[in-house]
């Protein structure tokens, strides 16, 4: 039986009319064909670049989009994504440990995106709840990300061992599984190079399974987090960065609003810090500290806070640069991007691309011309 053309056109119109609006960067079949080659050429970077490093890209991309929804998309500017980050990596490393099967792994992955959700839901209830606004909210948590840097480093003693895990201090928790998914007898390794895969004109490359998984995880973290913004409550959300008062007037619960749009951040920053423990298998304190905590506002102001095509882009760009320009000379480029940014761009590159080619993009009656003849009359041969 042949599929209908109109039913799937339907369908697709249906998915695009969820992954569009106001909110988001690209709403034409244009952006989604120019999505489609970005995906596959990143399907095939393995073949002609360097998946190994390139996978650390993709998963902090996660955290970045975890503040471009916060931040971007509440108005909530948070120091603490690195809090939610390392709980979730550590939470993923202590479980993974105690029980070191694929079942107890693949909990433990969970574990550590429930964590981080849960850290995100307490900080955030007694600080919306508690009447904690504007710049206040930022000094909490950059002040969260402080303490646990600080604790953590202290926690070398065999006192600070749960169960068969030591935190280690600031020596780090070396003792991390591979990551491994499903049960046991029914479970796949995501191991670096486990191997090799051969394709015509592309040649031969080493199959990174662990590159795919965080690769598919953020690009359908990307397209949830459009569904998400360009929803009711995304309209309630961006209400609220532009004025929090106006949208509680109307009725609107704003402490639950920001709340929600937290927890989620918080969750989707815990799986980063899984993924990140994970690919490493080694987690330690560094991952709280002030350097690393200013990477995700960088990489948002950078790409563009309303922009969760920014947070990705930028964080790809900016890693890659600190990883190219190693040293003195990485801070003083980071440093001056930002303040370019700031300074000539304050809504970020991507947007500023984005109007940029909207406004230079011809107008149809331009191209056709004034002697173009009307698409519905008829055209004669002669």
């Amino acid at each position: 039986m042949a599929a209908d053309p109109a039913a799937a056109d339907g369908a697709l119109d249906n998915l695009r009319a969820r992954l569009e609006g106001p909110h988001t960067i690209g709403n034409s079949r244009g952006f989604w064909a120019g999505f489609a080659v970005a995906v596959l050429a990143l399907v095939f970077f393995p073949w002609y670049g360097s998946s190994g490093q390139f996978s650390l890209f993709l998963v902090l991309s996660l955290l970045g989009l975890s503040l471009s929804l916060v931040w971007g998309y509440s108005g909530v500017l948070s120091f603490g994504q690195v809090v939610f980050f390392g709980v979730g990596g550590y939470t993923f490393g202590v479980v993974s440990i105690n029980v070191a099967t694929p079942g107890g792994i693949t909990a433990a992955v969970l574990a550590g995106v429930v964590g981080g959700g849960v850290s995100a839901a307490l900080l955030g209830y007694f600080m919306f709840y508690g009447g904690v606004r504007d710049v206040y909210v930022t000094i909490i948590t950059l002040v969260a990300t402080m303490v646990l840097h600080t604790f953590m480093a202290q926690t070398a003693g065999s006192e600070w061992t749960i169960g068969e895990a030591p935190l280690g201090g600031f020596n780090g928790m070396p003792q991390i599984p591979l990551l491994s998914l499903g049960v046991e007898g029914a479970s796949f390794q995501f191991v670096y190079n486990e191997f090799a895969l051969w394709l015509p004109l592309l040649g031969r490359a080493q199959f990174d399974p662990f590159y795919y998984l965080a690769l598919a995880l953020l690009v359908v973290a990307y397209l949830g987090l459009r569904a998400l913004v360009n929803s009711d409550f995304g309209r309630v959300m961006v209400a609220v960065r532009e004025d929090e008062d106006r949208t509680e007037m109307f009725g609107y619960d704003v402490k639950r609003v920001k709340l929600i749009a937290f927890v989620i951040g918080g969750a989707l920053a815990g799986l980063s810090g899984v993924l990140y423990a994970a690919r490493n298998v080694f987690i330690d304190p560094t991952v709280f500290s002030l350097t690393f905590a200013t990477l995700p506002v960088i990489w948002v102001s950078v790409g563009g806070r309303k922009s969760l095509l920014g947070a990705v882009v930028a964080t790809i760009a900016v890693e890659w640069i600190r990883v190219t320009m190693s040293g003195e000379w990485a801070l003083v480029v980071l440093g001056t991007l930002l303040l370019v940014t700031i300074l000539a761009l304050p809504g970020g590159l991507v947007p500023w691309l984005h109007e940029t080619v909207v406004r230079n993009r011809p107008d149809p009656a331009d191209v056709e011309g004034p002697e173009a003849p009307d698409a519905h009359s008829e055209v004669s041969d002669q």
